[in-house]
């Protein structure tokens, strides 16, 4: 359908302007007419020549579905038509791209089809924790209060992985400063000084000619070193993506020293916190462990979920098969004992998620407490180290001198 800019005045005389579908000018005119506008103008909008260019187009945030879903979770209990509520959401979504995606839920669900199958048509927009969930709130006729509780889950889940991106951004940051600075140094300031060495005449310094001939090697093989380190992480990748790699990678990852034990945290907060949302809101437990084992972003975690399930559909419970895995804390499966045998489960993993929302702020700032010395000394320990290499010579010539 196509899209027309428009101007005109409201009932209290004020300029607006903005953009409607419509099925020609007169149409939009009259709509216009209709919600108390006097058009001054109208034209169609001119089309983007890079619309149908993907990459080009702006990406769909988590935030952006947040919004939308609080938004609409609003407007649903305010008792507005679920096809005002898509046109409206849709004329004021600031993305373009998600903005299509809602016209399209619009024209899907005007087609015939449900909310649920309208989401299906995105998967990679909406995921199955979200289809889901609307699916129980459309069949229990609760639909705002599914999209209320998906928007406060995805808002705690974002500043979920912020903190863990916050933790890994710090040694990030300055192993790609110290690879910079040594790169420079290899490759800009020790040739000026091995000239200057040179000139000396003498044996130099073991630091000293250490850092020449990795200079010399630096210049001659840096293209060399560049096809090395591309081929290594393309390897790694290649071997991620097999089930075996995955398997080891996961694992290795887990066992580390520092970010092994925030990453469990991370993984308990994040199964409590997603497995109470949808028990909440009446999604099957066997289809809920499925949905939050897809879910986990790592393999070792994924399957100790699914082992869970499998044991949960002979009739065990919950507590017993987390009990086997390491990942899962004696206290978290105590706790998720003690919600099954009161029937208040999904209570007790809300409970269970806050408290390790809070473990993971605590670990991210005792991680960042630890790195922070650390990193500062391996820098400078490694650009301090080339400085006093190179002059070790000028040092030595000043004694002699002296």
């Amino acid at each position: 359908m196509p899209v027309f800019l428009w101007q005109g005045k409201n009932k209290k005389g004020e300029t607006k302007k903005g953009e409607m579908e419509g099925a020609d000018e007169a149409a939009v005119r009259g709509r216009l007419r209709r919600q108390g506008y006097k058009v001054d103008k109208i034209k169609p909008k001119p089309k983007d020549i890079f619309e149908n260019v993907a990459f080009l187009q702006p990406k769909v945030t988590e935030k952006n579905i947040v919004v939308f879903s609080r938004i609409f979770a609003t407007m649903i209990n305010a008792g507005l038509p679920l096809m005002q509520c898509l046109d409206l959401l849709a004329e004021q979504e600031q993305n373009k791209t998600f903005a299509k995606i809602i016209k399209g839920l619009k024209e899907d669900i005007e087609g015939g089809s449900t909310l649920t199958d309208a989401l299906k048509k995105y998967p990679k927009i909406f995921d199955q924790l979200f289809v889901n969930l609307v699916a129980a709130g459309e069949s229990g006729g609760i639909l705002d209060t599914i999209l209320q509780r998906l928007s406060n889950y995805m808002e705690k889940a974002m500043k979920l992985k912020g903190k863990v991106k916050g933790a890994m951004t710090y040694p990030i940051s300055v192993l790609v400063i110290s690879i910079g600075v040594v790169s420079l140094l290899l490759l800009k300031v020790i040739p000026v000084f091995q000239k200057m060495f040179e000139g000396f005449g003498g044996a130099l310094p073991a630091p000293t000619q250490f850092l020449v001939d990795a200079s010399q090697y630096a210049r001659h093989y840096f293209i060399y070193a560049i096809i090395v380190v591309a081929a290594v992480i393309y390897a790694f990748k290649t071997y991620y993506k097999t089930e075996k790699g995955t398997l080891t990678i996961d694992a290795l990852v887990l066992k580390a020293p520092v970010f092994g034990p925030l990453l469990k945290k991370v993984a308990v907060a994040k199964f409590t916190r997603t497995l109470s949302t949808m028990m909440s809101s009446g999604v099957p437990i066997m289809e809920g462990l499925d949905i939050v084992s897809k879910t986990a972003g790592n393999k070792i975690i994924e399957n100790a979920i699914l082992e869970t399930r499998r044991s949960v559909g002979e009739g065990k419970t919950i507590a017993e098969p987390l009990m086997e895995t390491d990942i899962f804390p004696s206290m978290v499966v105590q706790m998720i004992a003690v919600g099954e045998a009161t029937g208040a489960l999904d209570a007790m993993l809300a409970k269970i998620a806050d408290f390790y929302d809070d473990e993971v702020d605590a670990a991210v700032e005792a991680m960042t407490a630890l790195l922070e010395p650390v990193m500062m000394v391996f820098l400078g320990g490694v650009v301090g180290g080339m400085i006093i290499a190179m002059y070790l010579p000028i040092f030595k010539m000043a004694s002699v001198v002296g």
